[in-house]
């Protein structure tokens, strides 16, 4: 695991402060130590140094470790000093993260800073500066349940919904678990051969079953842009050759160019034809015996509750696909076999059987891990785990912590940030590159990044940049241009600090760089976090992220208009999400299907205009007096003229018509699986000659429209639903507007793994919104132990 995701010291109960007094108290140590009170009741404490003689994280409070002086003695602890207040007495903001001026997401102009003291030079850069904590106190995160409902955790068969972890007093830095018992994992089903020949030079090759499987998902993938991509190709003839010479004596395979892999491909087809034909019995029979099979590894027992696996399932054999210009895509994943599999399994629990003729690799009883198995895949080396599902009680304090972890670290991102704007200055090149890439990972919310392999996808992060991807223009303007974590495209052009600037261009001309020579070459993410534990225990570039995400979402959601109307707030709430989404380089490609659904938003809309003015325009001829009493409902809506009214009725026809036939066909497969009689042809007939009358009648003029109010309707009644369909014409307009701007950005990112999830229900039921318009059923379940938060809880 990440140092991000390390656990921490202070028990979840302590952390959460349930019925506490806001007292003012000393910090602790613990990286994920909370401090409960709002943002504007924060405190500070004055700056300790201390002389940093580990690396490691610490047991004691950052405010006790004071840097010795010179002559031995210690220095004098400071006194915790109250926060300064504005001249209207209300507390100052602090530590706002800010936001990258671009396009979308504007910069915060940064205050001048006051000149720092000078300090005497260190004579190396070893030593490291302390940023100490400011003391606060925070409200409770999480309401106090009830004695009967924080009781019901203790059964010894209970559900994961009923225990409520968040409550219960706990280690986290100890065992993970006292008792694990589970099934193991579920492998695929092994290959069925079809016996389809691949074609070679217009020679039909019949292969062995691990070399036709290997044809087959090539065949799979025809059509795709996989099967037409030179790399895709490569790689898989390449691992396709070297099977076929493991399980042929002979085989003519040279080239790809000369496979056909077009009757395998056929074959497929037809098969999916047939599932798609299967009837709904037979479809709810697999169903039911896929469910039967799984059934047995879904669960699990930790500490004598039922839990829920994640991902149970080990992965079938394929081609890699890979996310952007992968260098390895087309190869083929293996199949995974038992031998390779660890199972981490309590140690007086049946270890679950494996295969039939098969071992397990190994067998393990470590609870200080969450995961129940592992295995390494054989693309990238990389190592595989089955945890348990994202609304287990593990799952949820990794969250918890990881986002209490983020919070924290308002309370001492003053400090920091000081500390590195001071050694942007340093005569240490070092400490200067170490400075300018902490700037950029704060303002910009950059990933880190790792070191690369020439097999592996060429992606950078912060500390991996290279002079290529970097361009300066006067007087302080960074164009960035790199790809980012999945090969998603980085590029942003915006302003930054002076200093910042000047920094980067003296690293880009430093002894004659070249485009790919890298940019901070006397820094790595191992020596930049190593230098952020000194800062804060348990602080890593990856903090920096959720922090900025979480905070500027807060910031933004204030923008939420009090007497808006459910759309505007969703609006407000989804811009919010795609500032933070912009943050953090949160992108997608528009959708294929984008053009289809705004039109159908379009005809949707206009199809609700237009029966607002079909009720405008009657009540004008049976009541011409109501223009006087009511002329802000009866204006004549713009742009529903004769030509604009029958283009839309003449499409309302050609999609009842697509309806009608499919309603037909879907109520005859009904029938037909119940064994009863079909409708008559005869049916459909009479519904489509209903629908070409209409359409005649439109052609001509003579259509007459139905009034969508009863005719017996009062005006009053006829006000009423005039009233609600402009409530819905704005309601639509909204998610219009909604659904264009946020085209090509994912949210859904950002909002399961950077943004606090009390955020959003603290905004739920401030501003009276339905949780389930933002989380659905998978986040309520990830998140049940958010929920307790109030309408006034701040991150």
């Amino acid at each position: 695991m990440s140092s991000s995701d390390s656990e921490d010291q202070i028990p979840l109960s302590a952390r959460l402060g349930y019925n506490q007094v806001a007292t003012t108290r000393s910090v602790s140590s613990s990286d994920d130590d909370e401090d409960n009170v709002p943002l504007a009741m924060r405190t500070k404490i004055s700056p300790a140094k201390r002389k940093n003689e580990s690396d490691s994280e610490s047991d004691t409070p950052l405010s006790s470790k004071v840097k010795p002086k010179a002559n031995g003695n210690a220095a004098k602890k400071q006194k915790p000093q109250p926060k300064a207040k504005a001249a209207n007495g209300k507390s100052k903001a602090s530590a706002k993260p800010r936001v990258p001026k671009d396009s979308t997401v504007k910069v915060k102009k940064e205050p001048n800073t006051k000149k720092e003291p000078k300090v005497k030079k260190e004579p190396t850069p070893k030593s490291e500066p302390t940023v100490v904590k400011k003391i606060v106190d925070r409200k409770p995160l999480i309401k106090a349940e009830s004695t009967a409902s924080a009781g019901s955790q203790n059964g010894s068969e209970g559900s994961d919904d009923d225990y409520k972890w968040w409550l219960e007093q706990k280690d986290d830095d100890g065992p993970k678990w006292t008792t694990l018992e589970h099934n193991g994992v579920l492998f695929p089903p092994d290959y069925v051969p079809h016996g389809i020949p691949l074609v070679y030079k217009g020679a039909e090759i019949t292969m062995p079953p691990p070399v036709e499987e290997v044809a087959t998902f090539f065949a799979a993938v025809l059509g795709t842009d996989h099967a037409v991509n030179k790399v895709f190709q490569q790689n898989f003839f390449n691992d396709f050759v070297e099977i076929a010479e493991q399980h042929m004596d002979k085989h003519p395979f040279k080239e790809f160019k000369h496979c056909d892999f077009s009757r395998i491909r056929s074959h497929l087809d037809e098969q999916s034809a047939k599932r798609k034909a299967m009837t709904k019995e037979e479809k709810e029979t697999q169903k039911k015996e896929r469910q039967e099979i799984e059934e047995k590894y879904m669960y699990c027992t930790l500490d004598g509750r039922r839990e829920k696996v994640g991902n149970f399932r080990i992965e079938p054999p394929s081609l890699f696909r890979g996310r952007g210009a992968h260098p390895k895509t087309g190869k083929l994943k293996r199949r995974v076999m038992p031998e390779q599999v660890t199972i981490n399994i309590g140690p007086d629990a049946k270890i679950p059987d494996p295969p039939p003729g098969h071992r397990w690799g190994k067998v393990t009883h470590d609870n200080t891990v969450t995961w129940l198995a592992t295995w390494k895949e054989n693309i990238n080396n990389s190592i595989k785990y089955v945890f348990l599902a994202a609304g287990s009680s593990l799952k949820g304090q990794s969250d918890l912590r990881k986002f209490e972890k983020a919070r924290s670290l308002v309370t001492c991102i003053d400090g920091i940030r000081k500390q590195y704007t001071k050694d942007l200055k340093s005569k240490v090149m070092a400490e200067r590159q170490r400075a300018t890439a902490l700037y950029l990972i704060d303002r910009f919310a950059l990933r880190a990044g790792n070191e690369k392999g020439d097999d592996e996808a060429d992606t950078v992060g912060c500390c991996s940049l290279r002079c290529e991807h970097i361009k300066l223009e006067s007087p302080n303007i960074v164009h960035f241009d790199f790809l980012g974590k999945d090969s998603i495209r980085y590029q942003r052009t915006t302003e930054v600090d002076k200093q910042v600037w000047k920094n980067l261009r003296m690293f880009m001309r430093g002894l004659a760089k070249s485009d790919s020579d890298m940019l901070f070459d006397r820094l790595t993410t191992a020596s930049l976090n190593k230098h952020l534990q000194t800062l804060m225990p348990g602080l890593t570039a990856k903090v920096f992220r959720t922090f900025n995400a979480s905070f500027v979402f807060q910031q933004q959601l204030q923008n939420t208009p009090k007497g808006g109307t459910e759309a505007e707030k969703l609006l407000a709430y989804n811009r919010a999400n795609r500032d933070v989404a912009v943050l953090c380089n949160h992108q997608r490609s528009v959708p294929k299907s984008f053009q289809n659904q705004m039109s159908r938003i379009e005809d949707k809309l206009f199809g609700v205009r237009y029966q607002r003015k079909l009720l405008k325009d009657y009540l004008l001829e049976v009541a011409p007096d109501l223009k006087k009493k009511h002329p802000e409902v009866l204006v004549k809506d713009i742009g529903i003229g004769a030509k604009e009214i029958k283009e839309y009725l003449l499409s309302v026809c050609e999609l009842d018509r697509e309806k009608v036939t499919k309603k037909f066909a879907r109520d005859n497969e009904k029938l037909k699986e119940a064994k009863e009689p079909e409708l008559p042809q005869s049916t459909l007939d009479e519904q489509l000659k209903a629908i070409d009358d209409r359409e005649k009648s439109i052609k001509d003029g003579t259509y007459e429209p139905e009034l969508p109010v009863a005719k017996n309707a009062t005006t009053d009644k006829i006000l009423e639903k005039i009233e609600k369909l402009t409530q819905r014409i704005n309601s639509i307009e909204v998610d219009k507007i909604d659904k264009d701007e946020n085209k090509a950005t994912a949210l859904s990112t950002s909002k399961v793994n950077y943004i606090d999830p009390r955020i959003s229900i603290a905004w739920c039921k401030k501003y009276n919104v339905p949780l389930e318009k933002i989380f659905n059923k998978t986040l309520r379940e990830k998140f049940t132990w958010a929920m307790g938060v109030d309408s006034e809880w701040t991150f």
